[in-house]
């Protein structure tokens, strides 16, 4: 282990120097059957890590790190702990495997889940019906809660001790980011990684609302006023009339039909503040058969027709439409996970991206849409 994490410091700095914050500790009486930590220290069993070579041991010790450096002890909140740790794990694996890391034989990994959160993976694992009763393979934390040993319950954290750490893991992320970008070994993936986990953190639809509100408050209108007022000068004026909005909803597959419903609720509640006429199109590699839907300013923004797609992501089908419809919206919102081809050229209207996962569109005001 040793070994493994000596190369780590010489071949990736950024992993290793995270790797280097976690004394290692063997796990006594076999409550651990793999690797796990609780943000203090990395908990191993001496036989698992026997089986390893040093290059699988490096990959082991980067998981454990990178677990902890994305605060997964924290922000586990009430959610049930065996799911959320796979999910930690099949948020994980793919940003190592894809830093050229080995991986263990215990490695869970699919190809859908890359470039996702804990957070986005932990709700479809739910929806799979996977048996909590048993651990799948590699879920990370081997703690039994019937039978506890001494080591196990020390091992647990005291009452505070989760945000202090939480707060020490972001200093050490943004500081062995630094380290290995001055050092020339900082892949521009694991940047975009450490941008997205450092970056304040907002409530989206608070973002949002604030944006189009805003949108509505600066539209202004210099229309000379009554001639009765006896001011001949003309004095820029908020205007009164509704403001035009076009909402595209990517549908690749990558946004869930519950999110588009709470992202249509979330519209239709600002809708209701501040007078929008609204242009609707899903598209995914192109825009749906059935759009655009026009709503109006009295109109509920409520779509009954199950929305289809699951192709391949293009965003400048939506582009090319208003373009072609000579439209000039006050604000485009699309709703998506960044991921395709985008315009070769930044409109001439505000694009306001929703984003889900960690990716960025070239232009236009980014909003983050994890929760």
């Amino acid at each position: 282990m040793a070994a493994a994490r000596t190369r780590l410091i010489l071949d990736k700095p950024f992993l290793g120097a995270l790797a280097l914050r976690l004394p290692l500790v063997e796990a006594e009486q076999g409550w651990c059957q793999t690797t796990w930590s609780n943000g203090k220290s990395l908990y191993y069993n001496h036989s698992y890590i026997d089986s390893l070579d040093v290059a699988q041991t490096q990959f082991a010790l980067s998981r454990e790190a990178m677990h902890c450096a994305l605060l997964h002890f924290y922000r586990r909140a009430n959610r049930v702990k065996k799911l959320w740790e796979t999910a930690c794990n099949f948020a994980v694996n793919p940003i190592l495997i894809d830093d050229g890391l080995k991986p263990t034989p215990d490695t869970v990994f699919l190809p859908e889940f890359s470039g996702m959160t804990a957070e986005e993976i932990y709700p479809m694992l739910q929806e799979n019906e996977l048996q909590q009763e048993e651990k799948p393979p590699g879920a990370g934390d081997d703690n039994s809660e019937q039978s506890e040993s001494p080591q196990q319950q020390q091992a647990k954290l005291k009452p505070g001790e989760m945000e202090m750490l939480a707060s020490q893991w972001q200093q050490r992320l943004a500081a062995a980011a630094q380290q290995a970008q001055q050092a020339g070994k900082l892949s521009a993936e694991m940047m975009r990684l450490v941008d997205f986990f450092l970056q304040p953190k907002l409530p989206w639809r608070s973002l949002l609302a604030q944006h189009l509100n805003a949108t509505a408050r600066n539209d202004y209108s210099y229309i000379r006023p009554s001639s009765r007022r006896g001011d001949p000068a003309v004095f820029p004026g908020l205007r009164s009339e509704e403001i035009d909005l076009v909402v595209a909803v990517d549908t690749s597959g990558s946004i869930r039909e519950a999110e588009i419903e709470q992202f249509f609720s979330e519209i239709n509640a600002i809708k209701g503040q501040i007078r929008a006429r609204i242009t609707l199109v899903c598209c995914d590699a192109l825009i749906g058969d059935d759009f655009p839907v026009v709503f109006e300013a009295w109109d509920e923004f409520k779509f009954e027709t199950q929305i289809e797609g699951g192709g391949g992501t293009d965003f400048r089908p939506v582009f090319r439409w208003i373009e072609q419809q000579d439209m000039n919206p006050d604000t485009l919102v699309y709703f998506t996970d960044a991921c395709g081809e985008f315009p070769e050229y930044e409109p001439p209207y505000p694009a306001l991206w929703l984003v889900k996962g960690k990716a960025k569109p070239p232009f236009g005001v980014r909003i983050q849409l994890n929760d």
